[in-house]
């Protein structure tokens, strides 16, 4: 139809027309870009594209991280040229781009990569560059710039971003280009804010992984055994611990401390031993322990401390799989009560055990009912869960959320400034730089409103990581936005009345900390074991050796620092059982086959066997044979012996119980320990107590002391039925029966006492005792 149409002379349709026309622009296109690229100068084509990152930059420091006007602004870094041609005529240059708006706006110029003419600023003149001659492939070049800040055309107080860019020449494009940049901010504000300033509370965690086991030796001291010599490097010369608390003592931070980790380091202090295999070697840590203690007790003396339950359990893990197990919540009862004493007797200060804190901040009714049964009043959140939509700016921490328990919501964009890997000079200061960036812009948002901060990092910095919030906190020392608050203080703040106090529901808890929580076997494992502790525990004549170690043990198993390490935690779990299983075996019954009976009655005896140093108590051993009624083992003629049983430390006791056997033959006994209260303890032991034959000699003996004792009785009623006859006929005036009957010797009175014959008749006596 369009041919025809062209060939009558009539118009061309719109659509036609449009298809001619983009048919002209694809075969044009080539040439016209030829053209521009002969005509257009360099400046233009930088203005019209976006550079890609074909040169490095990295930014190692800025100094003065939050300048004034008087400073000279110095930055140093490194240009590394990832391109395939080499870079002529480079030259690094600095770029101070417009005050950012808000938050928001430094969340997304963090985010931005590559060059962009539309949001980087032009670079500031005067000569304030570094140039290089040529940067080869693959070679980098150290550059510093330093600038006075009156050069940087700043204006009001607020944040502005500060680019770095390298610019030059390649063999393939041979004008000056954008060829990579970095981005960081400026946080501007020279005087002391004439608002409200921001009150900081920043946390500072002393928390490690499980490093006792719950084995301890055998001596009087109970030397206790690790399972490696980790922590020593930790609180070592530069390990993390060491790093945590030497940086600490120097800022204005609340220590957050977990118990078992002080606990630890005090057992490292004395003699130790470290687990290498199946063997038991001396560790050679106490002089570190000592002066990390010393350390540590120096920096928090007048500070806030809040304590930890004892191991730092995952109250997460409690609430969502740790209830559906009867008597989980009360090993977290166990670990608050402990906490308070442990902090106070190791650092000789009092901390506060009110605050508890799921992972990450992270919470839905059901933890926060957890973190709070032991008592804790504040749960400390994180804004990320307990999300303000309804305000334009952060409100403050403190905020009731009912039932007299207040949230201390955490700023979740700074509780993950210093997360990563922190150990590249680069990474650590664009970490700080945006730090410090939003903390001021927090202020700016509303500087009439004095509003509560509080930060919670991870809760095991590592050394790096450590060094660099120690630096942006540093940076803030001159208080001209922010101002230090311990937890305390926050927590009493004067809660935001537009805030949220709607704790979400569990569908909002995050899926990827979900995955990382203990499943409820882990719970059950810890139920098991505190079960063989408790039939233990009431035998002992000195519990707290075994309660208080293996108290603690099932506390760490419900550590935080396992998550992510659900092999780790198993291999804990089992060894804590394996080796109070192995506890509970050294009080046992020693095996024995045949106990033989020569006689009717005769003593059994089974012994009891106590490997353990500490003697045993409040334990009854129990005979009961399978045939009661031709063995009898109790007495009254009771079939079931029950006899206390009492063994001192490393010794052994024989029990003896005396039998009576009815009939001839095998009979088989079991023998069982029980504890006073009927609940058995350990296994049952079997063995055979063998009647010998009772022999008619035996049975004519027998028979022949039953006929003497009647014989006795039939003589002794002839004499009484005499006696009585005499005394009746006297009574009579009978004179010839007063000189005796006839056919009697009056002078041979009667037997005064009957004749009771020789002992044969009395029960024979024990039979002779066979042990095998």
């Amino acid at each position: 139809m369009a041919e025809a149409a062209d060939s009558q002379g009539m118009t061309p349709s719109p659509a036609h027309r449009w298809l001619r026309r983009t048919a002209a622009l694809l075969v044009g296109a080539p040439l016209f870009a030829g053209l521009l690229s002969a005509t257009a100068t360099p400046a233009a084509q930088a203005e019209d594209s976006t550079s890609t990152q074909n040169v490095q930059v990295s930014l190692d420091s800025v100094a003065p991280k939050a300048p004034v006007k008087s400073d000279t602004l110095t930055i140093s870094g490194r240009v590394t040229n990832k391109g395939r041609q080499a870079v002529t005529g480079a030259h690094v240059g600095l770029r101070v781009g417009p005050k950012l708006s808000g938050r928001t706006a430094i969340d997304e110029a963090a985010t931005r990569t590559g060059y962009s003419p539309s949001s980087d600023a032009a670079e500031i003149g005067d000569g304030y560059t570094v140039k290089f001659d040529k940067l080869d492939t693959g070679i980098s070049q150290d550059f510093t710039l330093s600038v006075p800040v009156s050069k940087l055309s700043l204006g009001e107080d607020g944040v502005y971003q500060l680019g770095v860019s390298v610019s030059g020449q390649t063999a393939n494009q041979r004008y000056d280009q954008v060829l990579g940049i970095q981005r960081t901010f400026l946080p501007w504000q020279p005087e002391a804010t004439e608002g409200k300033k921001s009150q900081l509370t920043f946390l500072w965690p002393l928390v490690s992984s499980a490093h006792l086991t719950a084995q301890t030796g055998s001596d009087a001291q109970q030397t206790p055994v690790f399972t490696d010599d980790s922590l020593a490097k930790e609180i070592g010369p530069g390990g993390q611990l060491e790093q945590m608390v030497s940086l600490g003592r120097q800022l204005p931070v609340t220590w957050v401390i977990d118990p078992d980790l002080l606990a630890t380091v005090d057992a490292m202090t004395r003699n130790y031993k470290i687990k290498v295999g199946d063997n038991l070697v001396a560790g050679t840590g106490q002089d570190v322990a000592k002066e990390w203690l010393s350390s540590l007790e120096a920096a928090v003396q007048g500070e806030k401390v809040v304590a930890l339950p004892f191991a730092d359990p995952d109250l997460a893990s409690l609430a969502h799989h740790g209830r559906d197990v009867p008597g989980s919540l009360s090993h977290l009862q166990s670990a608050t009560e402990v906490a308070q004493k442990t902090i106070d007797t190791i650092l000789h200060v009092t901390p506060s055990v009110d605050y508890s804190w799921p992972v990450d901040g992270a919470v839905d009714p059901s933890i926060v009912d957890v973190a709070t049964s032991a008592g804790a009043h504040n749960v400390i959140a994180r804004s990320d869960s307990l999300r303000d939509g309804a305000v334009a700016y952060a409100p403050t921490a403190a905020r009731p959320i009912g039932g007299g328990t207040n949230a201390i919501v955490a700023d979740a964009r700074l509780s993950t400034a210093f997360q990563g890997d922190m150990s590249m000079a680069d990474t650590s200061t664009l970490a700080v730089q945006e730090f410090l960036a939003q903390t001021l812009a927090i202020t700016l948002q509303d500087t009439e409103k004095q509003r509560s901060i509080v930060v919670a990092p991870q809760r095991m910095p590592t050394v790096s990581q450590a060094q660099t919030m120690a630096a942006a906190l540093h940076a803030l020392d001159p208080q001209r936005w922010t101002q230090p608050l311990d937890l305390s203080g926050a927590a009493t703040a004067k809660p935001d009345p537009l805030a949220t106090t709607k704790v979400p529901g569990a569908g909002a808890y995050p899926d990827s900390l979900r995955q990382q929580e203990l499943p409820v076997n882990a719970f059950q494992d810890m139920k098991n074991t505190q079960g063989t502790l408790d039939k233990f525990k009431v035998i002992l004549t000195a519990p707290d050796r075994v309660v208080t170690p293996f108290g603690n043990a099932i506390n760490r198993e419900m550590s935080t620092s396992w998550r992510g390490d659900s092999g780790g935690a198993q291999n804990y779990r089992s060894g804590v059982q394996l080796y109070l299983d192995s506890l509970t075996d050294q009080v046992n019954l020693i095996q024995k086959s045949t106990a033989t009976m020569s006689g009717r009655s005769a003593t059994i005896a089974v012994t009891v066997q106590n490997k353990l140093v500490q003697g045993v108590d409040h334990l009854v051993l129990r005979l009961q044979p399978k045939s009661p009624t031709r063995l009898q083992l109790g007495q009254d003629g009771d079939a079931i012996g029950e006899q206390p049983v009492k063994v001192d430390g490393d010794r052994s006791q024989s029990v003896k119980f005396t039998a009576i056997a009815n009939a001839n033959g095998p009979v088989p006994v079991t023998a069982r320990l029980y504890t006073e209260d009927g609940t058995p303890y350990g296994e049952p032991m079997e063995f055979t107590v063998q009647v010998s034959e009772i022999t008619p000699t035996v049975m004519l003996v027998i028979a022949g002391g039953v006929l003497l004792l009647v014989l006795a009785g039939i003589r002794m009623y002839t004499h009484r039925k005499r006696s009585m006859a005499r005394e009746e006929s006297e009574e009579n005036g009978d004179p010839g029966q007063s000189n005796g009957s006839p056919g009697t010797d009056p002078g041979q009175p009667s037997d005064p006492a009957p004749d009771t014959g020789p002992e044969s008749g009395a029960a024979p006596g024990p039979g002779e005792k066979v042990d095998h």
